[in-house]
């Protein structure tokens, strides 16, 4: 039964808007609705009248500047600070009372909306943000770029990515040369699997002759897509690069963070947690930062402060993947209890997520496998690769797969999901955590073998539940004979 709905209505040429289903069973019976990971949006100081700023110093030594630079734009991209976004809102707000027919203070309003929704967890400002872009659309169709990348920003925060790919074709198509109209489609091809068209736009952005301003944006794009193929070192220096060309606290903390997370994944946790705390000097409202910290410290056994980081980043922004990480967290600790309050807070947080159209079916999936319905979590999953086929998805639904009994069929996504020939080389502990388990249950026990070292040498700390889970699965396998890889 579906009972997904459509949300909107789009005044340019567009794909159908994402269905939302009914979350039952387990997870939310009465939840209704309505998408890198990470992107973000760039938020430009007013440089005219103000010149510009002096990048800070990169690093844990890095502090934050006394004044929040004066925001008159928004540009997918590069992160701003909370305070500047609700001042720009606030005067945006008073612009389009007065002057109704202002096509560009519409974006710049909608737009604003879109980042701050982002970076708060606050999915209400979306509708606001699509209301906003859509009147922009309405006041002045055509060429008018500044709406069209605002809706592309909308989808991918919505996790929308075939709707992110049909707005940022359509600024593209209409000014080519604009490098902001390249990373959003970057993102949205990367959501839908479609690698190769995400590294030929790559290479089309840096082709670009772009400003100083820019640079930035362009390196931690460049570093997104060469984490993918699996080019760590490639990526740690694109994003080392750009937190030290970063104009603002805020965009020098959002970069930092993402080393803080490419540490993570190799399982460097002094780097990771050293990353981290940089970030948060320069912006305590540095949510992904926040939570990495949280959980590098649960990682290195520092339990109660783990807790306590977890505690107030939930309270502040209680966004359903970082409750979903805490309960998991508990009930690693042996308090299935206070883990279940965990879910039920996670299961509040999705239901207002969905209320503001973002797509949460992969982590409801994930959850469903693991902790409620796998069958359910196969459902909602296989519609989701039908509509968007990305290596998240096949992960998530290749794990439901085996959890529901089907571990024939789900070898078959999580081998999509690992192999580097027919993904996108993402290195991922869990990943390749998942095919060990799956292929183990086939008997195929030398390839699980190999899958399973793989996932604790990648990040020996990936999950507080299953790192240990591969550790005994090693144990029960033994000394197996090995043998080569398939090839495939």
């Amino acid at each position: 039964m579906d009972n997904r709905q459509c949300v909107g209505t789009s005044l340019v040429p567009e794909p159908p808007a994402p269905r939302r289903r009914v979350l039952r069973r387990v997870l939310v019976a009465s939840l209704a609705g309505g998408v890198v990971a990470g992107t973000v949006l760039m938020l430009l100081p007013h440089e005219r009248r103000h010149g510009p700023a002096a990048p800070p110093a990169a690093g844990p030594e890095a502090r934050p500047r006394a004044q929040v630079p004066v925001l008159t734009t928004v540009t997918y991209g590069v992160p701003a600070a909370l305070p500047g976004l609700t001042a720009l809102i606030g005067r945006q707000e008073r612009l389009v009372r007065a002057q109704p027919r202002d096509a560009r203070a519409w974006a710049v309003l909608g737009s604003a909306y879109v980042e701050r929704g982002r970076r708060a967890g606050d999915a209400a400002d979306y509708p606001k943000a699509e209301r906003a872009l859509r009147e922009s659309l309405k006041v002045r169709g055509g060429r008018n770029t500044e709406a069209l990348d605002g809706l592309a920003a909308l989808a991918l925060a919505r996790r929308d990515f075939p709707a992110a790919k049909s707005y940022g074709e359509q600024a593209l198509k209409a000014a080519p040369k604009r490098w902001q109209a390249y990373p959003p489609l970057i993102d949205a091809y990367t959501g839908l699997g479609d690698y190769e068209k995400a590294r030929s736009t790559l290479d089309k952005l840096l082709a670009l002759r772009t400003d100083a301003a820019a640079r930035p944006a362009v390196m931690a794009r460049a570093s997104a897509v060469y984490r993918d193929r699996g080019w760590r070192e490639d990526a740690v220096a694109q994003l080392t690069d750009a937190a030290a060309a970063a104009r603002t606290p805020a965009e020098q903390a959002a970069w930092l963070a993402g080393l803080g997370q490419l540490a993570w994944e190799r399982g460097d946790l002094a780097d990771a947690l050293r990353h981290f705390e940089a970030a948060l000097r320069l912006d305590p409202d540095q949510r992904p930062a926040a939570t990495g910290r949280a959980r590098t410290l649960a990682a290195l056994g520092h339990t109660p402060q783990a807790l306590a980081a977890y505690r107030a980043v939930v309270a502040k922004q209680p966004n359903p993947a970082d409750l979903l990480e805490l309960g998991e967290l508990y009930e690693s600790l042996g308090q299935p209890g206070v883990a279940e309050e965990q879910y039920t807070r996670m299961k509040e947080a999705v239901r207002r997520a969905v209320s503001g159209g973002v797509d949460e079916e992969v982590l409801i999936g994930r959850y469903e496998a693991d902790h409620g319905d796998p069958w359910d979590g196969v459902e909602r999953l296989r519609e989701e690769w039908r509509r968007q086929p990305g290596i998240e998805v096949a992960d998530a639904l290749g794990w439901a797969l085996h959890r529901a009994g089907e571990d024939q069929e789900a070898l078959t996504f999580a081998t999509t999901a690992t192999d580097k020939a027919k993904g996108g080389g993402v290195r991922s502990a869990l990943y390749a955590y998942h095919r060990g388990v799956i292929e183990a249950e086939l008997e195929r026990y030398a390839p699980a073998r190999r899958h399973l070292e793989e996932a604790l040498r990648i990040n020996p700390y990936f999950s507080p539940l299953k790192a240990p889970l591969a550790r005994e699965a090693l144990r029960e396998l033994g000394d197996v004979p090995d043998e080569p890889p398939p090839s495939e």
